[in-house]
């Protein structure tokens, strides 16, 4: 694809055809690059919440926040811990809106400064620690434990970005998601980012898209869609997002 902007005749050009530089098409096209660019150069990598790093797009958090909002989960169990910032982040949600949440967080290896640092911080009462392979059954099993009678639960997965491994954390927590809520396959983006430098060629199949598209045609209780946006003033319908195909709810 070639693309040439040109502003000041306020146009842009993809492969000879001319768009509206400030149109919708032409947002759209440009909206799209700069995700795979700025993945690129780790912009996702810059944040903090809360003291600790959260290696997740700004829109990605915001709009997780949305649905944490709206859905009021009593449990969200997260698999892939890294720095902590998730975990941090959503124990702050239920903090701010005065919700009896637990977070709970699987990674099959937490390493020691970063469980400090999380032991540590004032939002640890609300955090579960869980080590170990995130789609082994003694795993599910021990996180599940948080869960009460009634309570609704939100799963999001976020470790190990292999197709096969995504697959194997839907089967695991899959039975766990109440109805009307989610299990959200992260980082999907890897997908159209294989032909970038810091991409893998094997991305472009291998990858969290591919899983959740196979899991929801296989278990249709489940259905891929994008969580409505409480608010919109725009024209705009789409996510800006690294988890393109990624949040799978449950029917009522």
């Amino acid at each position: 694809m070639k693309i040439e902007i040109d502003t000041d005749a306020k146009s842009l050009t993809v492969d000879g055809k001319a768009l509206d530089l400030y149109g919708r098409e032409a947002y759209d096209l440009v909206a799209d690059l700069w995700m795979k660019t700025s993945w690129n150069q780790k912009y996702s990598y810059t944040f903090t919440w809360m003291g600790r790093p959260i290696i997740q797009h700004p829109e990605d958090m915001i709009r997780t926040a949305e649905v944490i909002y709206r859905l009021r989960p009593d449990v969200i169990i997260e698999t892939g811990i890294a720095h902590g910032g998730s975990l941090i982040y959503y124990a702050s949600l239920f903090k701010a809106m005065g919700h009896d949440g637990r977070v709970v967080g699987v990674d099959i290896e937490i390493r020691p400064h970063n469980r400090a640092a999380l032991e540590a911080h004032e939002l640890k009462p609300m955090i579960t620690l869980i080590e170990g392979d995130s789609a082994a059954k003694e795993i599910v099993d021990k996180a599940a434990e948080a869960i009460r009678p009634g309570d609704t639960v939100l799963v999001i997965l976020d470790s190990n970005h292999t197709k096969g491994h995504v697959a194997k954390e839907l089967q695991a927590y899959h039975h766990l998601v109440t109805p009307g809520s989610y299990i959200v396959a992260t980082d999907g983006l890897m997908e159209v980012l294989h032909d970038v430098p810091r991409g893998h060629p094997e991305w472009k199949d291998d990858n969290p898209a591919a899983a959740a598209r196979e899991f929801a045609a296989a278990h249709p209780e489940f259905e891929i869609v994008q969580p409505e946006w409480d608010f919109n003033e725009s024209d705009l319908d789409r996510n800006l997002t690294g988890w393109p195909d990624a949040w799978l709810r449950r029917k009522a």
